[in-house]
């Protein structure tokens, strides 16, 4: 699948000005619920999307996202798993990008279960191979993408929670092994981590390793902005101006964390 030449420069254009704007807009996210590995359901992809593009572009929307989901747990994810959510991811990005879209590929390596983190490194590191392997075969150009992977995380029961440094320094590690240098931006998840937490990662990769990295990392957090806005609210009228705050507030720290400038004592204020 050959995209066209127009079209590639405009979505460089596009990844490099949200970039810089540390603002992705004008994004279509029609998240839909998780579905059981199907083989039935890739072979409809194409179809389903170039629709949906064609729409969804004629109503001004200029980025979109897909994301798989894979879990750790005994003896998953398989080799066949990989491949396949690999595949889906590869051909939507050649699919947005045909139809002139910034395709954010997602593949997340679940937060779920007790694995160790560097269980999560493996099994990321074979997850990000495979999908760009996958990309190259579909043509798809590097330049005009954004990667949204997960951070490199012991899960959510495991008995040792590892230090913000150490997360930093696997999670680099790791992205360095399996991310083309071509690719302008990764923006990570939050998945289940708290909104102090993924701001003090994001900050401390940003402030460890920022001078050797060929990618801007950024955020792409949804719970761990949301969260503290959606606790305060609660869905009553006098509490929105509190949440909205807590709103502004916590996306000033992840702005700051993109650029290594933010500390814990911001949280105190």
């Amino acid at each position: 699948m050959k995209t066209n030449k127009v079209s590639e420069k405009k979505i460089v254009k596009e990844v490099r000005e949200g970039f810089n704007e540390n603002i992705v807009s004008k994004k279509e996210k029609k998240d839909k619920k998780d579905k059981p590995l199907s083989a039935d359901l890739l072979r409809k992809i194409n179809a389903y999307w170039r629709d949906r593009l064609r729409e969804y572009f004629q109503m001004g929307a200029r980025f979109a996202k897909w994301r798989a989901v894979i879990a750790i747990g005994n003896g998953i994810p398989s080799r066949g798993c990989i491949e396949a959510n690999a595949s889906a991811l590869a051909r939507y990005a050649a699919l947005c990008q045909e139809a002139g879209f910034v395709p954010i590929v997602e593949p997340e390596v679940l937060m779920d279960g007790n694995h160790s983190m560097e269980q999560c490194f493996e099994v990321t590191e074979e997850v990000l191979r495979t999908v760009f392997r996958q990309l190259y075969k579909q043509r798809v150009t590097l330049e005009g993408m954004i990667l949204k992977p997960n951070m490199v995380l012991p899960g959510l029961t495991c008995s040792k929670q590892e230090s913000v440094d150490a997360v930093a320094d696997i999670t680099i590690e790791c992205l360095l092994r399996a991310v083309p240098a071509a690719v302008p931006g990764i923006a990570f998840l939050s998945g289940g981590q708290s909104g102090e937490l993924a701001s003090a990662r994001l900050n401390a990769m940003n402030v460890r390793f920022k001078s050797r990295l060929p990618w801007a990392l950024a955020f792409s957090f949804a719970r761990a902005i949301q969260q503290p806005a959606l606790e305060i609210w609660h869905g009553e009228e006098a509490n929105i101006l509190a949440a909205q705050q807590a709103l502004y507030h916590r996306a000033n720290y992840n702005r700051a964390a993109r650029h290594g400038k933010y500390t814990v004592e911001q949280e105190k204020r």
